[in-house]
């Protein structure tokens, strides 16, 4: 099963902000994630007013760097 939950970083480990079920020892693969797309847009949006389509490519293209 894979999702997505939210995490801190604290004192050198990341620590689950929503609960999930795992095994003692369990191991698995972590994407990290800075921010969402939304929150991405909202942080450019001053800029946005003024060139829309640069905007959305330069967000679209840091996106895909995360990925």
């Amino acid at each position: 099963m894979s999702r997505v939950i939210r995490v801190r970083y604290e004192k050198g480990m990341l620590k689950p902000l929503d609960r999930i079920e795992l095994r003692e020892g369990e191991e698995l693969r972590v994407a990290i994630l800075p921010r969402e797309f939304p929150e991405l847009l909202r942080e450019v949006e001053a800029e946005a007013k003024e060139d829309v389509d640069k905007v959305l490519r330069e967000a679209r293209e840091k996106w895909n760097r995360w990925y």
